[in-house]
């Protein structure tokens, strides 16, 4: 009898701690992206930089799942869910953050490009079956917008007004994540990675003519760092992001997901401090536990008191 009970207990926490692991992978891989697209649009247009990274990506989860024995769908409904979510997934965030960091710093891009949870919340507010506004919740949400300004630094914000249409534009990308997780929960049943590749597939069909009548990509001369940036937001901030990115909205939900924009974004200022030489600002430490809380308010279940009585 005794041995029974610990596993009992033991293995919803492990499946947890899981999940956490995966959402601090998935964190890692989405913050590295805002320094890969930095190298990347140096030498290569927006819209260019964005179709390789998707037909890359593409192409690699398609061999995977080729490998794994397992077929995308047929159903032309689920192939227009697939082109759908390539336009709130990667399609337009992607694009108009590429665009946005040409002339917008790293950190305020960051900053303005981790609210996709608060527009998540406000849908949700409106929507049955979504996660609920819990007391909880807001509190995260409050404590991950104070956790990103302290560690970014109040002095990034000075630079709001100087490219508006920049700044509207990661806010608009931020918007479109927000949609996308909502709308991802219609992937329930598949594989997590069928829904990546046919997302990925989807944008690249639309991004590539788009690049060639753009960028006419044959005239370009890209540096041997942008292309290097581009494998690794591919494979990287990509394909193995929305892997895991379609599970987590499986296992934690939509709002608990979008709680990994938080937490991005200690760890692309650590990032930009070690390969950039960046400096963090007094206030980092203090940040960085403040979007510790906001991650766990938004992803614990809620405990079911139901349950004892």
């Amino acid at each position: 009898m005794h041995a029974s009970t610990p596993s009992s207990i033991d293995k919803p926490h492990a499946s947890l701690a899981l999940e956490w692991a995966l959402l601090a992978l998935l964190a890692t891989c989405w913050g590295a992206s805002y320094t890969f697209i930095k190298i990347g649009v140096a030498t290569i247009p927006p819209v260019t930089l964005i179709a390789a990274r998707t037909l890359i990506a593409g192409a690699l989860l398609l061999a995977v799942l080729r490998m794994r024995g397992v077929k995308l769908p047929k159903e032309p409904a689920m192939w227009g869910r697939f082109a759908l979510q390539a336009c709130l997934n990667s399609v337009l965030p992607f694009t108009l953050i590429a665009w946005a960091e040409r002339s917008v710093d790293a950190g305020l891009a960051t900053i303005l490009n981790s609210t996709s949870p608060i527009f998540i919340f406000l849908l949700g507010l409106g929507l049955s079956g979504s996660d609920k506004p819990t007391l909880r919740r807001m509190f995260g949400v409050g404590a991950g917008l104070a956790g990103i300004c302290l560690i970014v630094g109040f002095e990034a914000l000075n630079g709001l007004g100087h490219s508006l249409l920049a700044q509207l534009g990661l806010v608009a990308a931020a918007i479109c994540y927000g949609c996308a997780a909502m709308f991802g929960r219609v992937f329930k049943g598949l594989d997590p990675m069928v829904p990546a590749a046919g997302s990925l597939v989807s944008g690249a069909a639309m991004l590539l003519p788009a690049s060639l009548v753009v960028d006419r990509p044959w005239t370009l001369s890209p540096s041997a760092a942008s292309m290097a940036a581009v494998l690794a937001l591919a494979v990287l901030s990509t394909a193995l992001a929305f892997t895991i990115y379609f599970r987590l909205i499986k296992t934690l939900g939509p709002m608990s997901t979008a709680a990994q924009a938080y937490l991005r974004v200690p760890i692309g200022v650590t990032i930009g401090v070690v390969f950039l030489g960046e400096t963090l600002a007094a206030t980092a430490w203090l940040g960085l536990a403040c979007v510790v809380a906001g991650v766990v308010a938004m992803t614990m279940p809620a405990t079911k008191r139901s349950r004892r009585g």
